[in-house]
Formats: C-alpha cells, sequence, structure tokens
C-alpha cells in the first residue's frame, strides 16, 4: 500500500512538474515572432536566443503573461535593423518601446495596427522614416504614442482621430508636412481626441493655418506645442475654450493678425511663447492670466505702446521676454519687485528716461537685459547681478 501511494505521489509531483513547465513556455506562434524579429536586428540582448523560450527563460525585456508576450521594452539597447511586418504577430502585446534605438531605420509597417491590444507606443529617438501609417489608427486603446524625434514625412494622418482613449500624442521633431487633420463628415481628425492632454507637433514642416475647429471646450489639453512649423494665418479664437491648458507654444512660425483676447481665458497657463511670428496689433493683455511664469512674445510687429500693467502685476512671473516689441516710454519699476521675478529682457525697444528700479527687488532677479532702448541713466537700490 506504501509503494502504491509513493508512486502515486511521485506521479502526481511529476504531472505538477511537467504542466508548470508547460505552462511557463511561450506561445509557439510568439516565440516565432520573436525569433524572426532577433534575426532581423543586430546588438539584440546577450539573452536573446540562448534559449528557445523567451518567457520561461526569459529574454531581456520580453514581458510575458500566461506564455503570451504582451511587452517589449527595448529602449536604449544599440538595436540596429528595420520594424517589419512579423511584429504584427505579437496579438497579445500591450506595451512596444524601442525608444533611443538610433539605428532602427527605414519605413514602419502598417502591421502595428494589428496590434490591436497596444497601450503604449514609443518609438522616440530612432531613425525611422517614410510615412506614418494609417493603420495606427486601428489601436484604438492606445494611450500613449511618441514618435518623437525620428525623420518621418508626410502628412499627420487622420486616422489618428480615431484613437479615442489617446492621452500623449508626441510627433515633434519630425519632417511631417501638411496642415492638422480635423474631423470631416466622411473622416475623423485630431479634434476628436477628447481624452488627450499632450499635442506636441513642435519643430516639423506642418503649414497651413490653425484650424479652429481644432479645439473644443470639451477637450483636456495641457501642452499644445506647435513651435517650429510653416503655420501662417491667425491663432484661433477657439483656443481660448481649452481652459485647461497649462503650456501653450506658438513660437517660430508665420502667425497674423492680433492676438485674440479669448487667450485670456486661459487662467491655467503657466508658459506663453509666440515669439518670431508676424503678429501685428496691440500687445495682448494678459492681465488674468495669474498662473504665468514665463512670457515670450518677442519679434513680432506688434503697435508701438506703452507698458502694459500686467509687466507689474503678474504675481507668479519668472521670465519676461519681449525684444523688439515697439515698447516706449519709461519701463515700470514695479516688475523688478515681483516676488518671483528673475529674468527681465527687453533689449531693442524704445524705453526712456530714467531707469528706475525701485526699492525691494526680488531677491530671485539674475539679469536685466535693456540693450539698444534709449535709457539715460539707471537708479537702482542694492542689484548687484547682471544688468545690460
Amino acid at each position: 500500500m506504501g509503494a502504491i501511494l509513493a508512486v502515486s505521489v511521485v506521479q502526481t509531483l511529476l504531472f505538477l512538474a511537467f504542466f508548470y513547465l508547460a505552462a511557463s513556455y511561450t506561445d509557439s506562434h510568439d516565440s516565432s515572432v520573436l525569433q524572426s524579429l532577433k534575426d532581423g536586428w543586430q546588438n539584440t540582448p546577450p539573452s536573446w536566443g540562448t534559449t528557445n523560450d523567451p518567457c520561461g527563460a526569459p529574454w531581456e525585456g520580453v514581458i510575458c503573461k500566461n506564455s503570451r508576450v504582451v511587452a517589449l521594452k527595448l529602449s536604449s539597447m544599440g538595436l540596429k535593423g528595420k520594424l517589419g511586418g512579423d511584429i504584427g504577430g505579437l496579438t497579445e502585446l500591450r506595451s512596444l518601446d524601442l525608444a533611443a534605438n538610433r539605428d532602427l531605420i527605414g519605413s514602419i509597417s502598417s502591421a502595428l495596427g494589428s496590434l490591436l491590444k497596444l497601450e503604449t507606443l514609443i518609438l522616440s529617438t530612432c531613425g525611422f522614416s517614410g510615412n506614418i501609417p494609417e493603420e495606427l489608427g486601428n489601436l484604438t486603446e492606445l494611450t500613449f504614442l511618441s514618435l518623437y524625434s525620428n525623420n518621418f514625412t508626410g502628412t499627420i494622418p487622420a486616422t489618428l482621430g480615431k484613437l479615442c482613449n489617446l492621452y500623449w500624442l508626441d510627433l515633434a521633431d519630425n519632417q511631417l508636412t501638411g496642415a492638422l487633420p480635423v474631423s470631416t463628415s466622411g473622416s475623423s481628425g485630431l479634434d476628436r481626441l477628447f481624452k488627450a492632454k499632450h499635442f506636441h507637433f513642435s519643430k516639423n514642416q506642418l503649414s497651413g493655418t490653425i484650424p479652429p475647429e481644432l479645439f473644443r471646450s470639451d477637450m483636456v489639453l495641457l501642452h499644445i506645442l506647435f513651435d517650429g512649423n510653416n503655420f501662417s494665418g491667425s491663432i484661433p479664437p477657439t483656443l481660448g475654450l481649452v481652459k485647461t491648458l497649462e503650456v501653450l507654444r506658438l513660437d517660430r512660425n508665420s502667425l497674423t493678425g492680433n492676438v485674440p483676447s479669448t487667450l485670456s481665458n486661459l487662467i491655467n497657463v503657466n508658459e506663453l511663447h509666440l515669439a518670431n511670428n508676424k503678429l501685428t496689433g496691440p500687445l495682448p493683455n494678459l492681465t488674468q492670466m495669474s498662473s504665468l511664469n514665463y512670457v515670450d512674445l518677442s519679434n513680432n510687429s506688434f503697435s508701438s505702446s506703452v507698458s502694459p500693467e500686467w509687466f507689474s502685476n503678474l504675481q507668479s512671473l519668472t521670465t519676461l521676454v519681449v525684444e523688439y516689441g515697439s515698447i516706449r516710454g519709461n519701463l515700470p519699476e514695479g516688475i523688478f519687485s515681483l516676488p518671483r521675478i528673475q529674468q527681465v529682457k527687453l533689449k531693442n525697444n524704445a524705453f526712456g528716461g530714467t531707469l528706475y528700479m525701485g526699492d525691494s527687488i526680488g531677491q530671485l532677479l539674475q539679469l536685466v537685459d535693456l540693450q539698444n532702448n534709449n535709457i539715460s541713466s539707471v537708479t537702482s537700490s542694492g542689484y548687484t547681478n547682471a544688468l545690460m
């Protein structure tokens, strides 16, 4: 009886051991896909290929659940090669991070659009080129999409407007052209991204006007970064509807016309960059934007005016930059006593008379640049940092 029991226990243990090992084995299809990726890439991690079981005897950067590959975390690995269609076979993939592999080159496969469970796609600072595949619009579970700093060309696919769960959209530092897509009766557009908090499109070659339809009151955007493009036309007044906004960068474009008064509705904005455009009319009234800490309105074509009151009323201001602003008269001393002020850069204006900096200069003030004005003398009490 004891011998029979011992045999039964051994059989049970063997069965459990076999079951455990079998459960740890990688799904055969996923294993084949990873082997194909390994064969197509150079400089894969040393653990890749040491076993035929990327999940059970894990390959570096391969994350599995229930024998299926759910994440590839391979940033900064020095990978070389291309991202071909085989990647579309990892149908349980939730996260793909290939960031900072500059020698991953060529176009990215439209098969990425088959990864319907993907939530995170990070291909930033690689060497990818070609068009952004329209098929990425199929990834409706996606919350984070970063294609920053590659060599992508062509237009922004309107299909990205179908990414209804997207939180982060970063297409900056590429060579994208054309207009910003907004929805029509026949297609989606970026205006449908109601959950998005980040539009990072800086340093491309995007052109045309910034469409007023792009901004709605039910958006929750925090960052709109459109700087360093070729946008023309006026700043859309509808920007003032996005009251969640914290950073607005429209600098280094070719925008014209007046700064719309609706921007004063953006009371949560702490950075406002409108420099290096062709804006006209009066300097904008930023009095209500009480959260502002950084303002740059330089190098536009604003009408000649005296210093606006908000220069010395914005208590959160750390940096004020209005170079070539056509500002005349005396500079109000109150600006130098703001509690957080660090830099005042107002060169190439028409300030005149005596510069009086007041008796209570802010302790954080490091730089005052008033070069190329008409100031005849300076009266300062205790300011010893840079005065140009």
